[in-house]
């Protein structure tokens, strides 16, 4: 098995491109035990099977937050500012943050809103249903992870910075705080962040939202494997793995993984190696971290940015808090 850092030297079939993948799947499955980072989840395919998660029945966090989103938004708005430019973390399709981006509408002339995603094709298409819809509002895409936030710096002060849908809860509690200050340091006093966090709550609810009756979220769990089979010349059998979903109460999260169906060996040729896995062995692909009020504060403190005001739906199921840099 080659090493992360020899990829770049090892030969590969022509028809095979190394994928910019390939060094964080070799890292992932070769650890005891396996795993690979949930940004991997989220190709042009697994975005669209998230957007389709997000209409289920059982996933409650994208309703929820759209509704706290639609009853707050002119509340949010009027502690913003004059003339607020947006960047946004993790956009997506930016459907709820057209919410937002109406309201300010109807406080100011236009918009510049900077939406990152991994997703190339989720920012067409945001870029597409945002600007026909709102006219007054010029995207301008970001490509890319969280690594490079130097985009923050292109857009006009006040600034707004977004990071709704929870996705704050794939990270490890000390990855958001990090994040969180990577962020402020991109930002200057009197600049807002808009956090949107999953809340704890009964563990069936929670459990239900990531291991629906319809399968879509098994196809996305899977659908990383599919990728690796396109992208690196795996061979996995996606049928030969389970969807698991889990409530880790100890951690405060929902795991997800997938679990091998039988002792098999996958042979991965952009990689030049054979990955072995025991029957019942996993790879653990997500993590969904639900917050306390309290712990979420407290995050937003160690982040750097000041808690102004946080809230929630008749339920406490979810928050959305805004933070300032004093």
């Amino acid at each position: 098995m080659i090493r992360p850092e020899q990829l770049k030297r090892v030969p590969v079939p022509a028809s095979i491109p190394v994928s910019e993948i390939a060094g964080d799947v070799l890292e992932g499955l070769s650890r005891t035990p396996k795993s690979l980072p949930p940004k991997l989840l989220y190709d042009a395919e697994g975005s669209a099977l998230f957007e389709q998660i997000t209409c289920l029945p059982e996933y409650y966090p994208t309703r929820t937050e759209a509704a706290i989103l639609m009853t707050h938004a002119d509340e949010i708005c009027s502690r913003l500012g004059k003339n607020v430019s947006v960047g946004e973390l993790g956009a997506g399709t930016a459907t709820k943050t057209r919410i937002l981006l109406r309201s300010l509408l109807r406080r100011q002339f236009s918009v510049n809103y900077f939406p990152l995603d991994v997703s190339d094709a989720a920012l067409k298409l945001a870029k597409d249903e945002v600007e026909k819809e709102l006219q007054a509002v010029n995207v301008h895409p970001q490509i890319g992870d969280f690594e490079d936030l130097t985009f923050l710096e292109l857009q006009a002060r006040p600034r707004l910075v977004l990071y709704i849908g929870s996705s704050i809860g794939n990270l490890e509690h000390v990855d958001a705080i990090t994040l969180l200050q990577n962020v402020a340091q991109h930002l200057s006093s009197g600049d807002q962040l808009l956090l949107g966090v999953d809340l704890v709550k009964d563990s069936g609810v929670m459990q239900a939202a990531y291991n629906d009756s319809a399968g879509i979220t098994a196809s996305f769990n899977k659908n990383l494997l599919i990728r690796i089979n396109r992208e690196l010349g795996g061979h996995f059998e996606p049928e030969a793995f389970y969807h698991v979903s889990f409530w880790n109460e100890a951690a405060s999260r929902i795991e997800l993984h997938l679990e091998s169906a039988r002792s098999q060996s996958v042979r991965v040729d952009a990689l030049d190696t054979t990955i072995r896995f025991g029957q019942g062995e996993r790879i653990h692909t997500e993590n969904s971290y639900k917050y306390t009020l309290e712990r979420l504060g407290d995050l937003l403190q160690h982040g750097g940015f000041q808690l102004e005001h946080t809230w929630t739906d008749p339920h406490c199921w979810f928050a959305v808090s805004l933070g300032v840099i004093k």
